[in-house]
């Protein structure tokens, strides 16, 4: 009889800038994939995750289904918009040195196709266009399991010099 060992549960929470502060952003990333630092709670609530992280880069994958649905029966435009955002955000984030954080000031997202709980398996692949001192710019595209592009969009975000204080 062979006895299987369940994956451990994914943890999900809010971590503190002070608690990150002196790690690179790479290292902060890599450590949310690998489950040492709780994922953030809009990845629960849209049951997506944090699957590839290297240098300019990052992939998040989805399911979506019926729960995110709007009025006329495809996945609301938000959810193929926050998955986008999430990755071309990280991205640019793991190019970060400790000490710094992002946020996004603009993104612009085109739609391509419908997205529904048929749909499958979604993959949002964003990369670094650019970086300096205060802004970078990324781009991104969301495809289904086929490689199919569902959406594409490019994001700007603001370059934040976090407090260190200890």
């Amino acid at each position: 009889m062979t006895s299987k060992t369940a994956a451990p549960r994914k943890k999900f929470g809010i971590i503190h800038p002070r608690d990150a502060q002196h790690m690179t952003g790479l290292e902060f990333l890599e450590a949310i994939r690998d489950g040492d630092l709780p994922s953030p709670p809009m990845a629960q609530a849209l049951d997506f995750e944090l699957t590839e992280v290297e240098r300019g880069r990052a992939v998040f994958t989805g399911s979506p289904d019926a729960r995110f649905y709007n009025p006329i029966g495809s996945v609301h435009g938000g959810y193929a918009a926050t998955l986008l955002d999430s990755a071309m955000g990280v991205a640019i984030h793991s190019l970060l040195e400790a000490g710094q954080a992002y946020t996004t000031v603009e993104i612009k997202i085109n739609f391509v196709r419908p997205i529904t709980d048929a749909t499958g398996q979604t993959r949002a692949e964003a990369k670094v266009i650019s970086i300096g001192k205060r802004l970078a710019t990324a781009e991104g595209r969301l495809t289904d399991s086929n490689g199919k592009l569902l959406a594409h969009g490019t994001a700007t975000c603001m370059i934040l010099q976090l407090d260190r204080k200890e």
